[in-house]
């Protein structure tokens, strides 16, 4: 067995989180006081039917916001330790998740169109499995995960 086969190695993924709650709470409001005018306006000028529609324009922007905020608590981490390679999957309302590989087995695969400058989506593979990772990471993100990865394993 080779030295690298007992290297510790250890990373944790989590989704970009560029709104905070008071961010949240600003841009609602601004929402709804400009759903309000519109529909005050509409509403005056005999309209009304336009006003539920401005309603349910905020009701629509804040279920997308708390679903971002939902998908945002998810997280990946990978570790590479002795000969295995764990895959940790955990996402808020559902249980936690665990994929492991034989470390000397298991592939990093990214795809890249190298002509047209493309980084597409990472996978962990071994033995006919397939695990897609990092999928909320930007394309020079998951490139540098990918050399990370395969310098670890």
């Amino acid at each position: 067995m080779s030295n690298s086969d007992h290297r510790n190695w250890s990373i944790t993924l989590t989704p970009h989180r560029s709104l905070t709650r008071q961010g949240f709470i600003a841009v609602m409001a601004l929402i709804a006081i400009l759903n309000l005018i519109a529909g005050s306006v509409f509403f005056a000028i005999g309209a009304w039917p336009v006003v539920g529609f401005c309603g349910l324009d905020v009701l629509i922007m804040y279920w997308a916001f708390r679903r971002n905020f939902a998908d945002s608590a998810c997280a990946e981490r990978i570790i590479a330790e002795d000969s295995k390679l764990h895959l940790h999957r955990l996402a808020e309302g559902r249980a936690p998740r665990e994929v492991t590989f034989n470390r000397r087995w298991v592939k990093v695969d990214l795809e890249q169109d190298e002509a047209r400058e493309l980084t597409g989506k990472l996978f962990l593979r071994s033995h006919g499995e397939s695990h897609e990772i990092a999928s909320f990471l930007g394309a020079d993100e998951r490139l540098s995960l990918a050399r990370a990865l395969r310098r670890a394993i």
